[in-house]
């Protein structure tokens, strides 16, 4: 039998990760003024955010009489968190799901200074706020029942997963089929042709409205040609 606690950071891993689903939603519903179902996972949920509250309330609930201390670490670990999670997921799907390179401050588009305070704020929430308050409260509900609702909770996230994953794999075929010669180009077909295969194809890319799809080895030959063309540029400027 698991500890009791372990099931306690289970169920708050589903709650965090629901919290900021609808924190997702909310800041799109602002900028687009439409419902955008956020997350590659079909559910209302993004792990992302339940790894990060598990992990910040697991690590430094020790630092609690240190709010400044709890700060800089929720920080450096939410951030490092979303760095890995992009850059896994560009690895593993051909696809960049965010990018902060327009913005100052950020490292590889990946992670900026815009969201890593927030992210230090939010785990300040979670340790001093959301944790002691959820955990009180599924200390009322039974054990058995708590590991009932774990156990569900975890079926049923894992046969939304492996759906997922299997529209992303799609997404990433088509991506390194596309056969256009500009960037914005194969963007814009590879999301024509996957528009057409499916519901949920459809769910991934209007969640992810400015994902950037990509062909690795086209990418490359862009990149040689661009770079012929600066060469020849030069050339011709020291000719004159």
């Amino acid at each position: 039998m698991l500890n009791p606690l372990i099931w306690h950071y289970i169920l708050f891993f589903f709650i965090a990760s629901c919290l900021g689903w609808i924190m997702e939603v909310t800041c799109k519903l602002i900028q687009f003024h439409r419902f955008i179902n956020r997350g590659f996972l079909i559910g209302p949920y993004c792990p992302i955010y339940g790894f990060g509250a598990v992990t910040v309330t697991a690590l430094l609930s020790r630092y609690e009489g240190e709010p400044v201390t709890v700060f800089v670490l929720a920080m450096a670990l939410c951030g490092t968190l979303e760095y890995l999670t992009s850059f896994f997921m560009e690895k593993l799907f051909h696809a960049r799901w965010w990018d902060y390179s327009h913005k100052r401050f950020n490292l590889n588009g990946r992670v900026c200074a815009d969201t890593l305070i927030p992210f230090g704020l939010l785990g300040m929430l979670m340790v001093y706020a959301v944790k002691p308050f959820l955990f009180a409260r599924m200390d009322r509900i039974p054990e058995n029942v708590l590991e009932i609702v774990c156990l569900a909770l975890m079926a049923g996230f894992l046969f939304d997963a492996a759906l997922s994953v299997t529209v992303l794999s799609k997404i990433r075929k088509t991506a390194n089929l596309s056969g256009e010669d500009d960037t914005e180009a194969i963007a814009r077909a590879v999301r024509e042709h996957l528009a057409k295969n499916s519901v949920l194809v459809r769910r991934v890319l209007a969640a992810f409205p400015y994902a950037r799809l990509y062909n690795k080895s086209l990418m490359r030959k862009i990149q040689q040609r661009r770079r012929e063309i600066r060469q020849d540029i030069e050339r011709k400027l020291k000719n004159r």
